[in-house]
């Protein structure tokens, strides 16, 4: 697990990436995948919110539209009423924690660095909103770019690889340059397990995950709770909290910096405890 070491500009604010850290999920959504992480009302967001970051979270992920398979998109109106009171309440009540609005809609990231957000995290990468890139290279924030094959309504219907690791990794030395262009300092990248692949595809990518050290960008690693694990183990998201902690090791050990997950306990004692092996 050789390590570097990364920097983030974060709204005027510097994350420096020492050892690998842990993004807490926080969706603000009625339909997310993982029923149990759907939270709606503002003083349960507070609650939740607080305790991940009591756990050792750095950064919290906001979302306010579910990107799950078969989903259809809300648009960007209705994702800016859902997030725009949680990522102010947010802001004023932690004003130490980093907030990342997780939204492919470049109206939805600007409103929500505007109100405290320090982080964009795209599941298309720049891809399905051909205004995203030059928006967040203009907002001076980091970029989470994520791959994903089609769109979020169609990308599990028939995913297909010639090579998977090639296509990823060729994908993102292509928008990074896109990014670079559109005046994006910090890149993060993220292989999008389970955004048009198959349980294969995600085993593939997980296993060479240290390929991706190349890009020399930190890696973002979201495995929580998904099909990848439940699929394989015959059970449910409720029961998938091993199987992620076992991925989540897997993915460390492999290269990634951020863990992006709904268990941020449970990940940074996964951190902790491979920190203590070096």
């Amino acid at each position: 697990m050789k390590q570097s070491m990364f920097t983030l500009n974060c709204s005027g604010r510097l994350l420096l990436l020492e050892k690998p850290i842990v993004m807490g999920i926080l969706n603000v959504t009625p339909d997310s995948f993982y029923e149990s992480s759907r939270i709606n009302k503002l003083d349960d967001i507070l609650r939740v919110a607080e305790k991940m970051l009591e756990d050792g979270a750095t950064i919290l992920d906001i979302g306010g539209q579910t990107t799950k398979p078969n989903s259809q998109s809300i648009g960007a109106d209705e994702e800016i009423k859902r997030i725009a009171p949680v990522i102010e309440i947010l802001s004023k009540r932690f004003p130490k924690a980093y907030l990342s609005i997780d939204t492919y809609h470049a109206a939805v990231a600007k409103t929500a660095v505007e109100l405290g957000a320090c982080m964009v995290n795209d599941v298309s990468g720049g891809i399905l909103d051909a205004a995203m890139l030059t928006t967040v290279g203009k907002l001076n924030v980091p970029f989470v770019c994520m791959h994903m094959q089609g769109n979020p309504e169609t990308m599990q219907q028939n995913p297909n690889y010639d090579n998977v690791v090639t296509e990823v990794l060729d994908f993102f030395i292509q928008q990074n340059q896109k990014c670079h262009e559109a005046g994006i300092k910090d890149v993060i990248i993220d292989v999008g397990f389970g955004f048009g692949k198959t349980i294969a595809h995600n085993y593939t990518l997980l296993k060479h995950l240290s390929t991706f050290n190349i890009l020399q960008k930190p890696i973002l690693a979201g495995v929580s709770r998904k099909s990848m694990i439940y699929k394989v183990l015959e059970n449910t998201p409720n029961d998938a909290l091993n199987g992620t902690t076992v991925l989540n090791t897997v993915a460390l050990l492999n290269g990634a910096y951020i863990l992006r997950v709904h268990d941020v306990k449970e990940a940074k004692e996964t951190i902790d405890l491979l920190a203590q092996m070096k």
